[in-house]
């Protein structure tokens, strides 16, 4: 089944990929970790195995096959043998976990399907699937970056259904919380027809998007948007809007749209940061070619959305993107 526009009704426009999910969080039970594991046991959950930071999707017979997430039911033998047991929420009084399997040096379930990023088919998957899959990928994450207490040291557990991480040390105690890194991501545009795009040097060839990067303690994020564009590309703005965010969990970010209105227009291309920019006209990015020589950003983010956005009805023209085109690796900070 192909993506189709999730409408939630507390916003008043389309979800982004992996946002607003159908899951109802219900953290006033995650202190009830009997009643959770009972479910479990009974077989009345869903459970999304997660290995490395990849999902669980049914065997493709060829890249034409649309990709199917896999779900285990709650009673799965594999259940046993998790290093990490969270619980995400509840759809339709079913409660649904994910696991983390990384310990296995190959990948496990290999009866069920395969392991694979979850970036090389979300934009081809249902929105409720893609935003599960999302949630559980950047929760496991957390977990595998947060066994030792950043206070003392000392090993962590796991507690209120994993959702934090308690110190083990009793004379420290500490909890630690799920942690996501705020970036901005911005369109920028001179007002008429133009935008800047560039490209990082670790990019598929081709690939280009908008300008992003990290918000810095102190900072608004209308202050971060100001920054990171003069940082990058040397160029002043002004009216700065907010447009829609994205959770972004690759490995661990929330990702906030903006777009800004350039004041001075000579492109000074940092180099440590991106390896070219510049303007593009609305023709060259309608006419792009989608491929090794440019192509737009994937349609599972939020860069995508921006320029859409932008480009308004005409953002339909663009010529259909290659359904698993690759994607950048993951940078850690």
């Amino acid at each position: 089944m192909p993506y189709t526009p999730h409408f939630p009704p507390h916003i008043d426009r389309r979800a982004n990929y992996y946002e607003s999910g159908p899951l109802d969080r219900a953290a006033e039970v995650r202190a009830d970790m009997e009643k959770l594991i009972e479910r479990i046991s009974q077989g009345s959950a869903r459970i999304v195995p997660i290995w490395k930071s990849q999902n669980l999707v049914e065997a493709q017979e060829d890249e034409t096959t649309e990709p199917s997430p896999v779900l285990l039911q709650g009673d799965h033998p594999i259940i046993a043998e998790a290093e990490t047991l969270i619980f995400l929420g509840i759809h339709e009084d079913v409660a649904h976990f994910a696991v983390d399997l990384s310990h296995h040096e190959a990948p496990p379930l290999a009866d069920e399907g395969i392991f694979k990023d979850l970036r090389a088919f979300g934009q081809l998957i249902p929105h409720a699937d893609g935003s599960v899959l999302a949630y559980a990928r950047g929760l496991t994450f957390w977990h595998q970056r947060h066994r030792f207490c950043g206070v003392c040291g000392s090993p962590t557990e796991s507690i209120q259904a994993g959702h934090v991480r308690r110190c083990t040390n009793p004379d420290c105690g500490s909890q630690h919380f799920p942690r996501t890194d705020p970036a901005v991501i911005m369109l920028v545009h001179d007002g008429e027809d133009r935008i800047i795009m560039g490209r990082q040097a670790a990019w598929p060839p081709g690939m280009h998007s908008v300008l992003a990067g990290f918000v810095e303690p102190g900072e608004s994020l209308e202050d971060a948007v100001a920054r990171e564009i003069f940082e990058e590309v040397g160029v002043r703005v002004t009216s700065i809007h907010y447009n829609s965010s994205q959770p972004w969990p690759f490995p661990a970010s929330i990702m906030l749209g903006f777009s800004a209105k350039a004041t001075t227009f000579e492109i000074k291309v940092d180099e440590l940061e991106i390896e070219e920019a510049r303007w593009y006209r609305r023709e060259e990015l309608l006419n792009s070619p989608e491929d090794q020589t440019f192509r737009l950003p994937r349609r599972d983010s939020i860069a995508r959305r921006l320029i859409d956005d932008w480009l308004g009805a005409d953002a339909e023209k663009v010529r259909a993107q290659q359904p698993n085109m690759p994607f950048p690796k993951v940078k850690t900070y």
